[in-house]
């Protein structure tokens, strides 16, 4: 193997500023097209628009460094997407049907506290999805009345009021650790998989709502806003 050829192989000064040059201009073109689809941030794409992205970035990146490849067919698929994009998001606002289609539906995955069991569709990262009741100063599921997954990746929470709070499953990472199948005391404790709470006074137990058999102490602090 030769490091010169894995760093450098064939590059001239001369292509090196004209790569310079291109990524400047392909770079200002994703920009501006960007900014013209009117998105705000990453945080709102739906799974088309990230297809659209990639788009983007497939069309522009070749143009960069790519000798033989020229910018104005790239500019033109560039415009193409755009086109593409404006015309399907006019046609999803005009129809529901082919906007949930396009964009699929939010779906819910905390009700009364307990994570969803019937949508055969619900397909999320638990470590993720506690993650986020984490960055909503969420402690455990007893205080979360519904959390909806959105279309954007976004977590809409509403949560019980203080005196309706009840014992939850614990998402903080050192607590939620301590799950186990063995139960060394009787109390109340949260199922991990499906979040019920029941009182368990054997060493073990299968949950009745689920069928597993893996718990964690259940808490009912309240939520610190």
């Amino acid at each position: 193997m030769s490091w010169y050829d894995v760093f450098l192989k064939d590059l001239d000064f001369t292509f090196a500023i004209e790569i310079v040059v291109r990524t400047l201009i392909m770079f200002t073109l994703i920009l501006v097209i960007l900014r013209l689809t009117g998105k705000k941030g990453v945080r709102q794409l739906s799974i088309f628009e990230v297809a659209i992205i990639i788009g983007f970035g497939s069309a522009a990146g070749d143009p960069m460094f790519v000798k033989d490849v020229a910018i104005v067919p790239s500019v033109i698929v560039l415009v193409t997407i755009l086109l593409l994009y404006r015309s399907v998001t006019w046609f999803a606002a005009k129809n529901e049907r082919f906007e949930s289609i396009l964009e699929g539906e939010p779906q819910y995955v905390i009700e009364e506290g307990m994570f969803v069991l019937d949508d055969d569709n619900l397909n999320f990262a638990k470590d993720e999805f506690l993650a986020e009741l984490r960055q909503q100063s969420i402690e455990h599921l007893g205080q979360v009345r519904i959390a909806i997954l959105e279309t954007t990746g976004n977590v809409s929470l509403f949560y019980y009021s203080d005196e309706d709070v009840k014992p939850g499953m614990p998402v903080l990472p050192k607590v939620y650790a301590q799950k186990s199948t063995v139960i060394n005391a009787e109390g109340e404790y949260a199922c991990t998989y499906c979040g019920k709470v029941a009182f368990i006074k054997g060493t073990s137990s299968t949950c009745g709502r689920c069928n597993k058999n893996e718990w964690l102490q259940a808490i009912n602090t309240l939520r610190v806003s």
